[in-house]
């Protein structure tokens, strides 16, 4: 038996979802000590309800998710908006360090998965499906690569294994970021140094005023503006041979916003606001991303696939700790740092947020992590990605 969920009915499923994440997390302490993010709590429960739903009753959820992508370009808006080009000038040292470990990363990544595979008698092809293609890639890029080694590899099962290496990137990404990072903090008794900033934040809310109708309505508008203005500059760029993705797109109008603005105090972007606007969305984004798991689907996948996703885990957490941690500088923004790279090495850049947000809302702001984090995460990593797959399908093994 199938039960489908309009979007509106989606919705309204996914806000439980999110009280069910809030609930567990206050009345379980291993998931409130290990800093596991609200979403993937809830999400993560009701996939597994779902599952047992059509494995005994024969039912199954059908939900229509016309929401999820533009709440996730919501979500990018706001990081657009909060961006000021004073703070992405103080930012760079640090992003390129950061990117200089993403790569060196994402060739570990596909090298563990190409050693997996082959260590399983499966196809090379396999490892790179598990690797960087879809854990740093993503579902989009799974499906673009799954497709192309259908075509030309006759790959059986490529697109399930992309599908399930990456839904299950997700989820695990937000697993393993916060207990690494708040293990990191714990062990070097780090602190985030900014009484001072608490103090500036403090000064920034009450010069720009507190949240009221009026510049709320005004910052969802600059969001709107930004979905509508990505999505067309991505359509309108499409036949280039250069294209961005359009959450990239919106979050680059959202930056011309927010620095158009600055001056203008009528105008000037209210940071609270975006910033509750980009949380709510990146919360929903989640919720929905994880409900709709299909775990039965599978089932005959799960052996390798659960000796290539643990690989991976074991690979990413090892890095974090010991690369990313202290290549960032080895302070309190550094762990938070490698517990949003646990969330995009394995999943995707609302993870790595999700991951953070759930790190400073217990040990304190990290403005220097979510400066360099999403950017790279939007800009940077998908660029970085495919070069890298390109070097490798280069090898002869793979015979491109």
């Amino acid at each position: 038996m199938n039960l489908d969920f309009e979007p509106v009915q989606t919705l309204g499923i996914a806000i439980l979802v999110l009280y069910t994440g809030i609930f567990l997390i206050s009345h379980i302490g291993w998931l409130r000590n290990n800093d596991i993010p609200v979403p993937v709590a809830g999400g993560l429960l009701f996939a597994i309800l779902t599952g047992i739903a059509f494995s005994r009753l024969d039912l199954r959820l059908s939900f229509d998710m016309a929401l999820k992508e533009p709440l996730m370009l919501a979500f990018f808006s706001s990081i657009g908006l909060g961006a000021e080009l004073r703070m992405l000038y103080r930012g760079g040292p640090q992003l390129l360090v950061f990117a200089l470990v993403c790569i060196l990363y994402l060739i570990i990544q596909n090298g563990l998965g190409l050693l997996t595979a082959i260590s399983m008698d499966l196809h090379p092809l396999v490892g790179l499906l598990s690797g960087s293609i879809t854990l740093s890639g993503g579902h989009g890029t799974g499906i673009a690569y799954a497709q192309q080694f259908q075509d030309t590899s006759n790959l059986a099962d490529a697109m399930e294994l992309a599908m399930a290496c990456a839904t299950f990137g997700l989820v695990l990404g937000g697993l393993i970021g916060g207990p690494l990072a708040g293990r990191l903090i714990r062990k070097n008794q780090l602190q985030s140094d900014i009484k001072t900033q608490t103090a500036q934040t403090a000064g920034q809310q009450s010069a720009e005023g507190q949240i009221n109708p009026d510049n709320f309505l005004l910052s969802l508008f600059y969001v709107v503006i930004c979905l509508i203005g990505g999505t067309a500059l991505a359509s309108a760029m499409s036949d280039f041979a250069f294209t961005l993705p359009d959450f990239v797109w919106c979050l680059l109008i959202g930056v011309i916003i927010r620095n158009g603005t600055i001056f203008h105090r009528q105008l000037r972007v209210h940071t609270e606001s975006v910033s509750l606007i980009g949380n709510l969305s990146l919360s929903l984004f989640l919720a929905m991303a994880l409900m709709s798991l299909q775990l039965w689907n599978l089932i005959s996948l799960a052996g390798p696939l659960l000796v290539l996703l643990a690989v991976q885990v074991l690979g990413i957490l090892v890095f974090a700790a010991f690369i990313t941690f202290r290549f960032m500088g080895s302070h309190y923004d550094a762990a938070v740092i490698a517990g949003g790279h646990c969330g995009f090495a394995m999943g995707a850049t609302p993870t790595a947020v999700a991951n953070m947000e759930a790190l400073t809302k217990r040990f304190g702001p990290s403005p220097q992590a979510f400066l360099v984090v999403p950017l790279m995460g939007a800009f940077f990593i998908d660029l970085l990605n495919a070069i890298v797959i390109q070097g490798y399908l280069s090898l002869p093994l793979f015979g491109f």
